[in-house]
């Protein structure tokens, strides 16, 4: 059995791999996490490659035909799916866009978001509603946090026309984890479909969609995957597949004849993809979740998340000068406070945290601070941040 001081020395040994951890202490993950050295020198020799050999040459060509596939097999085994029910795109927002913009909308239909949502999201269903008359409302999860009950907050505002409902797996804000298999129970009950804005979970929580059955599920590699920014993924269920239309369309989602006229749909999530992308960047994802592998598998480093989001939950509870959102320790990465009654304080105390190499953020609904702990994170950088904090309110 490894000990607590060798599993420590791994850790650190570990962390020697991200560049980005050795002049800071990160407490950012939720925004973008640190790449790996391995993942940039990935990026830089794809890059290489493809201006050897040609940037449009038939081997390139080949070659990025190579990357796409092996890329959507390594993030679907993240899931556990089908590599057919993958489809690549650049971020969170993409994948929420295909969709929201690929169902066939009605006047009268009904959208149901929780008040947790990101702005881009609530943006689209508002466009949504202005152009096909669709009405939008939201169900109180922030509420929930402490007490309450999420699943019956959703079935109360749940409509015979809720086409579609669209919340997030792990709170961005408060950092919550909704039971996502008893939700979807809820709305298959409705014949509801379920949209799933993933950005705080994939590589945070050990997932499994095959067993889950959501609908849509929306994420990003460059957040806790440490993966490099512009890309992520949509996962589509087959059944859910046969409702959603392409809207952004491009020589990658269709089949053409020998006149190179387009004849149909390519099969599974290939059909809502466009045409080129940053292909280097997918060497770079892909590197990013090996690295993880090296240290643990989604269940390990889960629960090493849960160990550093309660160590700093109860650092945070010697302040005297903050309450956080949690009054139990936290089932995610996201630790959120607040300053009582000095809203205008959680600025300048990210400020002043980054001007000591301390990197956190704000958050404006509900306002507070939010610091963000992955597996990689010390336990000494967790103490050296409550010092540093202590410093601030002196």
């Amino acid at each position: 059995m490894t000990s607590i001081s060798q599993a420590k020395a791994l850790l650190n040994q570990h962390r020697q791999m991200f560049p980005a951890l050795g002049n800071k202490a990160y407490f950012n993950y939720g925004g973008q996490g640190p790449m790996p050295q391995g993942a940039l020198d990935a990026i830089t020799d794809a890059q290489t490659r493809t201006q050897d050999l040609g940037p449009f040459s038939t081997e390139v060509g080949l070659w990025i035909d190579q990357e796409i596939q092996v890329t959507r097999e390594a993030i679907a085994s993240e899931l556990h799916v089908s590599p057919q029910t993958i489809t690549l795109t650049e971020n969170v927002t993409v994948g929420c866009n295909i969709a929201l913009w690929g169902l066939d909308w009605h006047p009268g239909d009904h959208i149901l978001l929780s008040d947790c949502e990101h702005p881009g999201v609530i943006a689209t269903t508002q466009e949504i509603a202005r152009r096909f008359a669709v009405e939008v409302t939201t169900c109180p999860l922030m509420a929930t946090l402490n007490q309450g009950d999420p699943v019956a907050a959703i079935a109360r505002h749940l409509r015979p026309h809720t086409r579609l409902v669209v919340l997030s797996h792990v709170l961005w804000n408060t950092g919550q984890v909704l039971p996502l298999d008893k939700i979807i129970a809820v709305c298959k009950q409705n014949n509801s479909l379920l949209l799933v804005d993933a950005a705080q979970s994939v590589g945070a929580l050990p997932l499994n969609l095959t067993e889950l059955g959501v609908d849509f599920y929306a994420f990003t590699g460059h957040k806790w995957l440490c993966g490099p920014a512009g890309v992520g993924g949509l996962y589509v269920h087959p059944e859910a597949n046969a409702s959603l239309h392409p809207t952004f369309i491009g020589l990658r989602g269709v089949i053409v004849n020998s006149e190179a006229q387009p004849v149909n749909w390519r099969p599974g999530g290939q059909r809502y993809e466009v045409a080129t992308s940053a292909f280097p960047l997918y060497a770079g994802l892909r590197t990013a979740i090996a690295v993880h592998h090296q240290w643990g598998t989604p269940q390990q480093r889960y629960e090493q998340i849960l160990h550093n989001s309660e160590y700093l939950w109860r650092q945070l509870a010697t302040l005297a000068n903050i309450k956080s959102l949690c009054t139990s320790p936290p089932t995610s990465g996201i630790v959120s406070f607040q300053i009582p009654n000095q809203p205008q304080a959680h600025t300048k105390l990210v400020q002043f945290l980054e001007s000591q190499r301390f990197l956190t953020r704000t958050i404006a609904n509900p306002s507070c601070v939010r610091v963000t702990v992955h597996y990689l994170t010390l336990e000494s950088e967790i103490e050296q941040l409550i010092a540093v904090m202590q410093e601030f309110f002196q």
